[in-house]
Order: C-alpha cells, then sequence, then structure tokens
C-alpha cells in the first residue's frame, strides 16, 4: 500500500469563514478515505476572526502574527507533496515574493470568488498597476486551479494556467436530509441566508418583495443577515449557525438569491441556492452568473431578470403548493446528482493527486 498524499491546505479561515469551512474543511474526511491527508493551516483562525466581528477590523499585532504563522508554513512546505491554497497564500503581496515563497511543492489555487477583481477593478490606479495581474500570474504557476463556477474558470484559463477543473461549492448530503416541501404552515415564510455583509443584496428586491405583501401575505425569513429590516416586508431574523442552518431553512416554503450583476456578483457560486434545493425548496435568483447554471428554469426554479419576474414568481410560488413540491423534489434531485459532497469528493481527490504527479494506478 502506497503512502498518502500529503497535502498542506491553506485556508484563509477556520470553521467560522463559510467558504474555508465548504471549499476546504468539509472535504477532509472523505478526502482521507480516498488517500488524501490534509493538515490544515488557516490564514485567520477562528478566534481572530470572531474578533474582528467584534471590533469591524483586524487587530494589527493580530494580523501581523498570521502573516508571520504562513511565512513559515510556506517555507516549511517542502515536506509535503502538494500546497492546495485557497485563493492566494498572502493578499496583498507582490507576485514576485509570493511566487518565491511558492517554490518548495507544486500548488493548487481553489477559488470560490472572483477574488482577482479586488486588484484589477480597485479604485486606486496604482494598486491596479501593481497588483492587477498578481492572481494571473500566480495561476499561470499553478498545477491546477479549482474553480467554483464558469466566470472563475473562463479567467483561469485567460491566464495561461496549465489544467483548469471546475468543482462547485456543495453540501453535505448526511446533513442536509430529505424533507417534503412545507404545507400551509403559518405564517409562510420566504428564506435568504448569508452574512451582515451580503444582506445588502436583499435591497435589490426590497419593492418587488412589498408588491408581494400586498397581494399574497408571507414573512421573509432572513438567516444570518442580522438586523435586517425591509419595510413594508415583514421580516423575521435568525441568528445562523452551523448546527441549526439546515432547520431554519426547512421552516420555509422557497430560497431566494437576488444579485446586482456586475463583474464580482458573476463570480459567486450560488452556494446559498444549493442550500435552499437540498432542503427540498424552490428558489427565486438573479439571472446572474453561476445562478444561471445551478437553476433549471422552471424545473427546479426561476430566474429572475426584472422586478416583475420577482413578484409574479414568488407569487406563484405562494399560492401553488403542488408547484412548491415538484421543484422542491427535482431541486433536491439535482443537488444528489450533482452538488454534493458525496458526488464532487471523490472527483477531487483524483484531480489532487494528478496535480501533485501521482497516478490513480497510486491510491492507498
Amino acid at each position: 500500500m502506497t503512502a498518502p498524499l500529503r497535502v498542506l491546505a491553506l485556508t484563509k479561515y477556520g470553521r467560522l469563514g463559510a467558504s474555508s469551512r465548504m471549499r476546504t474543511l468539509q472535504y477532509q474526511p472523505l478526502l482521507a478515505q480516498h488517500g488524501v491527508q490534509l493538515d490544515v493551516r488557516p490564514l485567520v483562525p477562528d478566534a481572530m476572526l470572531q474578533a474582528r466581528y467584534g471590533a469591524g477590523r483586524y487587530a494589527s499585532a493580530a494580523l501581523l502574527g498570521a502573516y508571520a504563522r504562513r511565512v513559515r508554513d510556506l517555507l516549511g512546505a517542502g515536506t509535503f507533496d502538494l500546497l492546495w491554497i485557497e485563493k492566494e497564500a498572502l493578499a496583498w503581496l507582490p507576485l514576485p515574493l509570493e511566487r518565491a515563497l511558492l517554490r518548495q511543492a507544486p500548488y493548487v489555487l481553489d477559488y470560490d470568488d472572483a477574488t482577482f477583481h479586488q486588484y484589477d477593478l480597485h479604485r486606486s490606479a496604482a494598486v491596479r498597476r501593481l497588483y492587477g495581474g498578481k492572481l494571473d500570474g500566480l495561476m499561470a504557476g499553478a498545477a491546477l486551479v479549482v474553480a467554483g463556477n464558469r466566470y472563475l474558470a473562463d479567467r483561469a484559463a485567460q491566464a495561461g494556467a496549465r489544467q483548469v477543473e471546475i468543482v462547485p461549492t456543495v453540501v453535505d448530503l448526511r446533513r442536509y436530509p430529505p424533507t417534503p416541501c412545507a404545507g400551509p404552515a403559518e405564517p409562510t415564510r420566504i428564506a435568504w441566508i448569508g452574512s451582515p455583509s451580503t444582506a445588502r443584496y436583499l435591497g435589490a428586491v426590497a419593492e418587488p418583495l412589498r408588491a408581494l405583501a400586498r397581494r399574497t401575505p408571507f414573512v421573509l425569513r432572513v438567516i444570518g443577515g442580522g438586523d435586517m429590516r425591509l419595510p413594508g416586508v415583514p421580516t423575521e431574523t435568525v441568528a445562523w449557525s452551523e448546527a441549526t442552518e439546515v432547520e431554519s431553512l426547512q421552516g420555509a416554503v422557497a430560497g431566494i438569491m437576488p444579485l446586482h450583476d456586475s463583474p464580482w456578483e458573476r463570480g459567486k457560486c450560488g452556494y446559498k441556492l444549493i442550500q435552499y434545493m437540498a432542503c427540498g425548496l424552490p428558489t427565486v435568483a438573479s439571472d446572474v452568473g453561476a445562478n444561471q447554471d445551478i437553476v433549471m428554469q422552471g424545473t427546479t426554479g426561476v430566474l429572475a431578470r426584472g422586478a416583475q419576474d420577482w413578484v409574479d414568481a414568488l407569487d406563484g410560488l405562494l399560492r401553488d403548493p403542488p408547484l412548491r413540491r415538484r421543484m422542491g423534489a427535482a431541486g433536491r434531485s439535482r443537488v444528489e446528482q450533482h452538488y454534493c459532497l458525496q458526488v464532487t469528493a471523490p472527483r477531487l481527490a483524483r484531480l489532487l493527486r494528478q496535480a501533485a504527479g501521482r497516478g490513480p494506478e497510486d491510491l492507498a
């Protein structure tokens, strides 16, 4: 039996960070079953992220300490077969310096956001000039770029990446037991899940939701968005936790994902849509980016292109329980086939082994 593949996983966050939790940490047990051993080293540990939520920014000493730890990790990476890096190893470090630190082992880059736009679309011309091509340079040197959607994959290909693979952000089916679409419970809830920083997207559908409220009674359940209020829209706020997020979603009859149509939003991976579908909820989403690939128009949900689309789609779902059940069941089936850890983990294990120069015959 050959030795397992030893991978140093350089995540941005610990479990409190959604991107790190879903793109890396949730894979750890299943990858181990496929001979891939992860040693996870977050740049920002949970305690540091929690402190930032309270203070609104990172403490300078904590940030310097985080960067020092990351440099030490990179300098010692030669004992590993592969580096698996979330986005970039050290944000705002110039490309030549980061490249120098990445010489210890072949590396894989993983993207679930258009992080390159924080540089190439920055308001400062100096930042655009100095850093605009940083992530392109990193992608060109990677053994593999794993992208959460087509927009991100296209950027990696344009940058000259040797291999680019799309692996969506997925759910673990063990955490999402199948449940029937909700019946005529009171109040009828439409769900949105996210964070205080992304709750601003609800403003894009404030007027359609107000118009809907004048037609049909419902409550907007905002999970994880903080104290979010939309005048004229009956709203309840629910604190997010990893332990209760599924239960909070299962109390709704539909899920929504409004977005603006801009370069940054086109890089988003539509994870909340996959959560809704895993819970058997029909979805209504902006016709933007990865939403177009996830939602099957008229089958698992509706892609809304304007305000009236939002009103009509949600009104139809609220008034038609059989339609909700059909769309919810179709969405659940789609998750089981394409958007779950049980499907993507074996494929990701193969990709990581290939990036490290291991073939399938080397599988332990």
